[in-house]
Order: structure tokens, then C-alpha cells, then sequence
């Protein structure tokens, strides 16, 4: 068979060997429990039989517990990806590339708490990574509306010219600058290029200086006027109130602007700070995410987005195209809404006596919740499909036609199945009908008419955000859960340790989405605010 027609991914079964003991031990503690609950509700304490009573209460529900967590751990799944496939089908030689153009979102809030160089180093390795570069658009969210973010990813876009074309040039990895001179290993190895070390040290040199800039912002940053910040041109800094700014689009980077030192283009870079009035709940993280959906669908309108925070950068610069081989298989492909990397993160001490890693909920219960229905989003590292965030359904699979009855005369048959015919003919129509509708938003030429538009539907709020919860679990999507050999998406925490850190993140996420509501395209009634543009020098 043609390497090119064969599927993108495959799934991998646990081995026997590895999973029937885990499961024989299961078996063994059900049956232990049920003789347990055997004894318990023979044996009544009539003496105290409220307390008794309270507490088999209590235990079984400690068991009923106990047993819904032992299903995601039952049948365990690890799946397998195949690029050089993906290549063969969507990577012909002398033709454009067929790969399906990304947006990525980052998100970032205080830029004290949260480091301009991390999220510099985020943004880089999302430039830099192994894809079309006309395929890929970042899109970085402000929520903060802080100068210093907006100076930082400035600088950021100066340096990428010099970063993306050497790491595509000697195929590095990581692709994140901070992290790949901060490797302990022979950076010599698998690197023929004559030139390698000259240009490397050359380019370490350039990111010492890009960090000193940074650096020199973040000091500025520490003292702020009393009249507020203002831009090259004099006038003050539109963010100054962070609970009441209109909202402003930057394009920095992009296909006609600035190309890198070697002459190519580079991918699209998007400076986006959402509008914030007082009075209205802006939904903290799922508010800026659903501003990214607007203004992303305005300019680049990508089928899928990968959305990231600002503290976690793309380690393997493959990772994209290992989630394109799940969503663009030309087999299951179109019945796949989401793809979920596990958070992995750096400076993790050597004994992990913290249990940062959480093993146990990434490499044991997401690969079994993939192996049943799909694992949970976690909130960062996943690959969306943007039709199933827009509230529509899964592609249905077309019954056979029905085998044609012999207890029944064959114009019978024939009436009925005229009649069936018809209803579905018609009912598909109706189907088509919606699946046809375009959803796209073709790109303007004026930026300002993107900065109106997304300002004003900020400004009056959003109906429902009941397409992403409402219609993700229960609309036969297909989830994915990968682990791929090489870890895809990194993150860094070293405040205090992760697991408070990526548990309380994931509470509280969870918690603040039953409250959220958001509809990427209908917007509910609110005070027409004024129109405002921002012109921002780079």
C-alpha cells in the first residue's frame, strides 16, 4: 500500500504483561470491598445506629468514588503519529504545502508576575517552529494592557528576524533561546555545518544583549509616572486605567512586512489587549481567549488554534504537525475536536518530592480517559478545532442503506423506500445547508476596521459559551490525549512548587467556567461605546 494513503496515527494498547496485574489487583479490592459491605450492613450497630448509619453512608460513597476512578485507569491508550506520512500526502514536492494554517494564542496578565522574557522565549519558540510560516499566526493577549508587554514584544519581533531563520537553518531544539544555551550537553553532536559555532556564538551573543533590553524594560517598568505612560509620539499610553481602555491590535510581524535576515517571511505576530469598561465581567482567561477567537478570525481565520500560556514554550518544534496527523487524517480526522499535550515543566528538583510531574494524572488517567471518551483540557498545550468552538456538530457516519424486505411485496418496499429516500434527501439538505454556511470572515485591508470591530463586540459582551461545554462532550467529538516521544509543550514555575501551582490554576478554571458564557459571534445588547483607533510605532 502507498505510504501516503496509510493513517497519520495509530493508538498503542498498554501491553497484557503491564495492565492485567494493575487490573487483577482492581478485581481483587472490589471483591474485598463488597465483602466488607457485606459485614458492615449485617451487622448493625443498634447501640449508635445513627452514627453507624452516618458512616456506611459515607463509605459507600468513599466506594462509589473509589470505582468511578478506577474506569479512566481500565484501558490505557498511548497513540503514535507518522510525519513522514503527513508529509508525503500534504508535502509534495514542487507544489504549495497543504498543511492547514494554526493560530496561536498566548495568554499573559501582570507582566511583573509574570516575566517579558519567558513570555519572549514562548513567543519564539512558537515563530520558530517546523511548519509553513505562512501558515502560522501568534496572536498574544494582553489582558493586562501593560506598555511594558507591548514594548517587550516589540523587541521580541526585532529579535526573531535574527532567531527563526538559525534555528530552521541547524534544526536546534528547543527552540526557545533561554532554554537552549541553558543545556548542559554537547551542542556539537548531529551538527556538520561548517559554520554552526561561529554563527552560534554570534546569536548567543545577540540574545545576551535582546535580554539586557528586556531586562532594562522590566527596571523601567518598576516606577510608574504619576501622569502614566505615554508613547514615542507623546501621547499617553491607552492602557494607563488596566479596568477601562479601549481595546488595541498591533500587528508586528506578518506575510507583507518585515522579513527575516536571510530574506524570507516570517510567521504573523499579533500584539491584541481586549477593551475593559467598568461595570461588565470580562471573564478573566475565557474572556480573553474568546477576544483572540474574534480578532483571529478577522485576520488569519485558521481552522485550528493552539492556545498556550505565556509560561510555557513549544520543546519540540514538531509538535504541530504531530497534532495535524489526528486532525487532518483524512479517515477520522473531521470527528477530531481537540488534541490535549500533557503540561510538563523545567526546573523540577531531581527527586520531584513535590510530585510536580504528576505522573499519576498525566501518564496514568488522561491516557485512560483517551482510551474511553478523551482526556480533559487542561487549559493550556491543546489544538482546537475552530468549526467545534463555533457550536458546530460532529460529522455524522452515513447508515447503509437497509437491506430490502421479503415479508413484504416489492412495490411496498419500494413505496417506503421512496418515502425514506425522500426525508433524508431532505434532511441532508438541511444538513448541507448549515455545514455550507461560511463562517469565515475574509481579511480587510484597513487594520482600524479590525480594531472597530473587535472593540465594539468586546465592549457589549458575549450570549453563550455553551458551543465549547455544551456540545464538546456530547456531540460525538473525538478527544485526543498526546504523549509524543518528544515532550511537546514545556512550562516554567519556580515561585513555589507546581503541583499548588497547576492544581489551584485548574480549580479555579473549572470553577469560573460554569459562570462563563461566551459565542464567538452573537453578542448581547450594551451601550454602544465610541469608536477608537490606535496607531503604534514598533
Amino acid at each position: 500500500m502507498d505510504e501516503g494513503r496509510q493513517p497519520l496515527s495509530r493508538k498503542l494498547p498498554i501491553r497484557s504483561s503491564r495492565i492485567n496485574p494493575y487490573r487483577m489487583l482492581i478485581l481483587c479490592r472490589l471483591a474485598i470491598l463488597c465483602l466488607f459491605f457485606h459485614y458492615r450492613i449485617l451487622h448493625p450497630v443498634n447501640d449508635a445506629y445513627g452514627l453507624w448509619l452516618t458512616s456506611v453512608i459515607c463509605e459507600i460513597w468513599f466506594a462509589v468514588s473509589w470505582i468511578l476512578d478506577q474506569f479512566p485507569k481500565w484501558y490505557p491508550i498511548q497513540r503514535e503519529t507518522y510525519l513522514d506520512r503527513l508529509s508525503l500526502r500534504y508535502e509534495k514536492e514542487g507544489k504549495p504545502s497543504g498543511l492547514a494554517p494554526v493560530d496561536v494564542f498566548v495568554s499573559t496578565v501582570d507582566p511583573l508576575k509574570e516575566p517579558p522574557l519567558i513570555t519572549a522565549n514562548t513567543v519564539l519558540s512558537i515563530l520558530a517552529v517546523d511548519y509553513p510560516v505562512d501558515k502560522v499566526a501568534c496572536y498574544v493577549s494582553d489582558d493586562g494592557a501593560a506598555m511594558l508587554t507591548f514594548e517587550a514584544l516589540s523587541d521580541t519581533a526585532e529579535f526573531a528576524r535574527k532567531w527563526v531563520p538559525f534555528c530552521k537553518k541547524f534544526s536546534i531544539e528547543p527552540r526557545a533561546p533561554e532554554w537552549y544555551f541553558c543545556q548542559k550537553m554537547d551542542y556539537l553532536k548531529n551538527k556538520v555545518h561548517p559554520s554552526f559555532v561561529r554563527e552560534r556564538r554570534a546569536m548567543k551573543r545577540d540574545y545576551e544583549e535582546f535580554k539586557v533590553k528586556i531586562n532594562a524594560l522590566v527596571a523601567t517598568a518598576q516606577k510608574v509616572p504619576e501622569e502614566g505612560w505615554t508613547m514615542q509620539d507623546g501621547t499617553p499610553w491607552p492602557g494607563n486605567n488596566v479596568r477601562d481602555h479601549p481595546g488595541m491590535i498591533q500587528v508586528f510581524l506578518g506575510h507583507s512586512g518585515v522579513r527575516d535576515t536571510d530574506g524570507n517571511e516570517l510567521p504573523r505576530l499579533v500584539y491584541v489587549s481586549r477593551e475593559k469598561r467598568p461595570g461588565f465581567d470580562h471573564h478573566k482567561k475565557a474572556g480573553a481567549m474568546n477576544s483572540l477567537i474574534r480578532v483571529s478570525a478577522v485576520l488569519s481565520n485558521a481552522p485550528y488554534l493552539l492556545n498556550v500560556d505565556c509560561d510555557h514554550y513549544i520543546n519540540n518544534s514538531k509538535a504541530i504537525r504531530e497534532a495535524m496527523c489526528f486532525m487532518m487524517d483524512p479517515q477520522s480526522g473531521k470527528k477530531v475536536c481537540y488534541v490535549q499535550f500533557p503540561q510538563r515543566f523545567d526546573g523540577i528538583d531531581r527527586h520531584d518530592r513535590y510530585s510536580n510531574r504528576n505522573v499519576v494524572f498525566f501518564d496514568i488517567n488522561m491516557k485512560g480517559l483517551d482510551g474511553i471518551q478523551g482526556p480533559i483540557y487542561v487549559g493550556t498545550g491543546c489544538v482546537f478545532r475552530r468549526q467545534a468552538l463555533y457550536g458546530f456538530d460532529a460529522p455524522k457516519k452515513k447508515k447503509p442503506p437497509g437491506k430490502t424486505c421479503n415479508c413484504w411485496p416489492k412495490w411496498c418496499c419500494l413505496c417506503c423506500g421512496l418515502r425514506k429516500k425522500g426525508k433524508t434527501k431532505a434532511k441532508d439538505n438541511k444538513t448541507n445547508l448549515k455545514d455550507t454556511t461560511s463562517t469565515q470572515i475574509h481579511a480587510v485591508e484597513n487594520i482600524q476596521e479590525v480594531i472597530v470591530g473587535v472593540s465594539d463586540a468586546i465592549s457589549n459582551g458575549y450570549d453563550s459559551w455553551g458551543p465549547l461545554f455544551g456540545r464538546l462532550f456530547f456531540a460525538l467529538w473525538v478527544i485526543v490525549h498526546l504523549y509524543p516521544f518528544l515532550k511537546g509543550m514545556l512550562g516554567k514555575q519556580d515561585r513555589m512548587p507546581t503541583i499548588i501551582v497547576v492544581w489551584s490554576i485548574l480549580l479555579a478554571s473549572i470553577l469560573t467556567l460554569l459562570w462563563v458564557r461566551v459565542n464567538p459571534f452573537v453578542a448581547k445588547g450594551g451601550p454602544v461605546l465610541e469608536i477608537c483607533g490606535l496607531s503604534c510605532g514598533n
